[in-house]
């Protein structure tokens, strides 16, 4: 996990902020037709609050049902992206990608542990989605009780062709540094001798100066 790159506060931010505007139209609609499905929509059209206790009760009902929605569209959201893709549509954007600490991929399971640390990250002053501005990996509490990192994934290939670039530069470069060393680049093999010109003519020998019978 060392050649991995954590998705930073900032770049998270844009991704969750692209989220929660498509789950608020999401959101919406399910509460439209939460009202549809509980007969609410005629009786409140038709029925003109004439108190302050009718329109509580009203608003109340409303935001009852808009809750609910918000928080069935969330948990579906976050647990079948996360758990199936590794990512939202807004961490596909910014590209972010989530994984298990271990660096292993997402599993519905952890998915769905790591949406409910959101209720916990959340409620107090957000204070668990600022700590990935401080914490060394990037974690905010929700990752932490999930076991999860979130990722870079734009520029990894840049790094494995750049990888690949030097090792095959370093590959070239071996044998004239070998032979500069010294070491001719055939070595190991069986050296052929050529006998110089001087060797392949016959010395005079000394019977040759003395008189023949």
């Amino acid at each position: 996990m060392t050649n991995r790159r954590y998705g930073g506060f900032w770049r998270r931010l844009f991704a969750f902020l692209v989220d929660k505007a498509i789950l608020y139209v999401v959101s919406l609609i399910l509460f439209l037709i939460g009202l549809l499905a509980l007969g609410l929509r005629h009786n409140l059209m038709d029925r003109i609050p004439t108190s302050p206790a009718d329109l509580t009760h009203g608003m109340g009902i409303f935001a009852l049902l808009y809750l609910a929605a918000s928080l069935l569209a969330g948990m579906t959201y976050f647990t079948w992206f996360h758990g199936i893709a590794g990512r939202t549509p807004g961490k596909m954007l910014l590209g972010l990608r989530v994984i298990q600490a271990s660096g292993d991929p997402m599993t519905p399971g952890i998915a769905f542990l790591r949406w409910a640390g959101y209720l916990i990250s959340g409620p107090v002053l957000c204070l668990g989605f600022l700590w990935i501005a401080f914490d060394g990996r990037k974690q905010g509490w929700h990752d932490k009780i999930a076991a999860t990192i979130v990722i870079r994934e734009r520029g990894e290939p840049d790094r494995h062709a750049y990888g690949n670039f030097t090792d095959h530069t370093a590959s070239k470069t071996t044998a004239p540094a070998v032979a500069a060393a010294g070491t001719p680049p055939s070595a190991g093999e069986p050296e052929t001798i050529i006998p110089l010109p001087e060797e392949l003519q016959e010395k005079p020998r000394a019977d040759d100066f003395l008189p023949r019978p």
